[in-house]
């Protein structure tokens, strides 16, 4: 008995730490969904950009607001190797296998994943783009509203 009382005060507890945050980011639920599978960013090619210049990416508006708001938001963990570490995750595969069962008390993987893209895309802009295309963000978002709803109110 004293095990489950435990058990749902450390729930609540978790709730209360990430609802705020997701809460946040569930907004941006239908745009991820919206550009699952697709593009959210094109090479640069304006005036004066000659074939001998390096060509960058431009993001769509809606995915450098959802990366801010990440980064506002206590979800991202510099650590995140670790948790990559400790649960064997190795490719696209395992990262989306971890999100699909991770429950309320493996949201440190949920938030081990999310970093690993919006950290990881400040130098390899690329990584914003693979996190929308392969549903990573989408799911990750998801998953964790999914689990914080289980065990308290629906969110809006």
């Amino acid at each position: 008995m004293k095990m489950e009382l435990e058990d749902i005060e450390y729930r609540k507890i978790v709730v209360e730490e990430y609802r705020p945050d997701v809460e946040r980011l569930v907004r941006y639920l239908p745009w991820l969904e919206q550009k699952a599978g697709g593009s959210v960013s094109e090479n640069y090619t304006g005036s004066g950009i000659g074939e001998n210049s390096i060509s960058f990416p431009v993001y769509d508006s809606t995915l450098l607001s959802f990366i801010k708001e990440v980064q506002r938001t206590t979800l991202l963990d510099r650590n995140y190797q670790y948790i990559y570490s400790r649960h064997r995750i190795k490719t696209l595969e395992d990262e989306l296998r971890a999100i699909s069962q991770a429950d309320i008390t493996h949201m440190d993987i949920l938030k081990g994943i999310l970093s690993k893209y919006v950290m990881g895309g400040m130098t390899k802009g690329r990584l914003w783009s693979d996190a929308v295309k392969n549903r990573v963000f989408l799911n990750c978002v998801q998953k964790m509203k999914e689990n914080l709803e289980f065990w308290d109110k629906p969110m809006v």
